[in-house]
């Protein structure tokens, strides 16, 4: 058990925790957005990051300052926490990213674990190897060993009350990113990036960034504290909390305003595009876009990287109110709907639904079933395994709405789709009470038509019928020949 991370509510992947960092002596809520801040370039004082958007955590590159001889010498001379004004806890990358991007630095794990607790970091990163999506499997291979046996050199290194984080590879290979994060899981490490996803995200393969995420998460341990690593724009963050990742680190705030672009939850615009400022911060209360147009380069830059930040703090703040509330998922599918790409996130998210629903509760508010995609949330999974637990009369008669021809039989049980069959007695229990659409899509009557033939598989001996209204043909072939079909709509 890590003493430094405690859960406290739960949805789907998706978890509020807190992540206790003793060498701050603060306690971060989870789920948390790290501002990246660049120590040779300050477009938000971190300052303002905790007094106006409530930072209670950031992030900064301990290579960069290790590599810039005044930075470095104020750093080891103040500490980190002096250096950048900022009250809260301060995590330090390494310098993988200038590994990945360059292909080489100077400075090994020990020495950059050594620095890092020198300059008064709270929660530390040694020198992983950052593998790229889609390289062959033996150099995925060759790396991740290579970041494992740093990992247990980080082991070694005396960092006192500072705490380290273990970041996960394996590229796109499933297998490698679960084994990896069961090397990690197995250290005495405290965080754990899931690295290299930010070519994935450049791409727009949300997809592939939750196949990757998913495996990371099968090898570490319910405990584990999770930090997507470069995972910068609103728009993904519910999904990557839906996929159990706790920690997100941002520099496009301050990136895309320098190129003059606002972040909403739905994507990115461009400033000169915009007539109307879609927004209630305190910065699109008090100017039009022509105002920020007008406004001096640094200044339209620090006022466009103030709205991104709003949105970004306030989407996490979204988040976590749908946790509480038991509505993650729905909040997924929204944004879900602001791009193709991030639809294709939300249904490899839900081929994941049997992972997920061993984290998810088993009662919460109501059920929406809003989506063709809804007909494979982790409920519906949940639902169709405890059929086998159902005890189930000789003859039993499944109806949509009321038990018509009920008396014919033992008993009557509701099909309710998308989850199928369940006695009466059950109706008003979770998640039971959907609230699915008049106009039922074929996802929903296929799923149902799954949980009779679920129901149909652990009672081969039951005789069954199905009473339907008028189902389509494709999703009546889901139910086994066994099962009596009877068409309500032709009494």
């Amino acid at each position: 058990m890590r003493e430094s991370f405690e859960l406290r509510d739960t949805d789907a992947g998706g978890r509020i925790g807190e992540l206790t960092v003793p060498r701050a002596d603060v306690t971060v809520e989870t789920p948390a957005l790290l501002p990246v801040i660049n120590p040779n370039l300050d477009t938000i004082a971190p300052r303002r990051l905790a007094d106006e958007f409530g930072a209670e955590i950031l992030i900064t590159n301990s290579y960069i300052i290790h590599g810039t001889d005044d930075v470095r010498e104020r750093a080891l001379e103040d500490g980190l926490h002096e250096l950048l004004d900022f009250p809260g806890a301060i995590m330090t990358d390494s310098g993988s990213f200038q590994l990945s991007e360059y292909g080489d630095i100077d400075v090994t794990t020990e020495e950059i674990l050594e620095f890092q607790h020198k300059i008064g970091s709270d929660i530390a990163t040694p020198v992983d190897i950052p593998t790229p999506p889609d390289v062959p499997r033996d150099r995925a291979e060759a790396e991740l060993e290579t970041t494992q046996e740093r990992l247990e050199i980080a082991e070694g290194v005396d960092t006192g009350e500072m705490l380290v984080s273990a970041p996960v590879q394996g590229s796109t290979y499933p297998d490698l990113r679960e084994a990896a994060g069961r090397h990690a899981n197995g250290t005495t490490l405290d965080v754990f990036p899931v690295g290299a996803v930010v070519p994935l995200m450049n791409d727009y393969r949300y997809d592939d960034m939750v196949d990757a995420v998913a495996a990371a998460k099968r090898g570490l341990g319910a405990d584990a504290p999770v930090h997507l690593f470069g995972a910068g724009h609103p728009m993904m963050f519910a999904l990557g909390v839906a996929m159990g990742c706790d920690l997100f680190d941002s520099a496009a705030y301050a990136l895309y305003a320098r190129d003059d672009r606002y972040l909403t939850v739905r994507g990115t615009r461009l400033l000169e595009d915009l007539e109307y400022l879609p927004c209630s911060c305190s910065v699109c209360t008090s100017h039009s876009p022509d105002d920020l147009r007008a406004l001096p380069d640094d200044e339209r830059e620090e006022e466009l990287a103030a709205h991104n930040l709003h949105v970004t703090f306030a989407e996490i703040r979204r988040i976590k109110q749908a946790i509480r509330a038991g509505n993650l998922l729905e909040l997924v599918e929204q944004r879900a709907r602001s791009h193709p790409t991030m639809l294709d996130g939300y249904r490899a998210l839900l081929d994941h639904a049997e992972q997920l629903e061993r984290s998810d509760p088993v009662s919460k508010g109501a059920f929406f079933h809003v989506s063709s995609e809804s007909a494979r949330r982790p409920e519906v999974v949940r639902h169709h395994r405890r059929l086998e637990r159902l005890s189930v009369p000789d003859s039993l008669f499944l109806t949509e709405g009321q038990p018509a021809r009920g008396d014919e039989f033992d008993d009557s049980w509701r099909v309710e789709p998308p989850f199928g069959p369940f006695p009466r007695a059950l109706s008003r229990s979770y998640p039971l009470t959907a609230e699915v659409p008049e106009r039922t899509d074929r996802a929903a009557l296929s799923a149902a038509a799954n949980g009779v033939a679920r129901l149909a598989e652990v009672n081969p001996d039951a005789d069954l019928a199905l009473g339907h209204r008028g189902w389509p043909a494709g999703v009546l072939e889901r139910v086994p020949e066994s099962v009596e079909l009877i068409d309500l709509t032709s009494d």
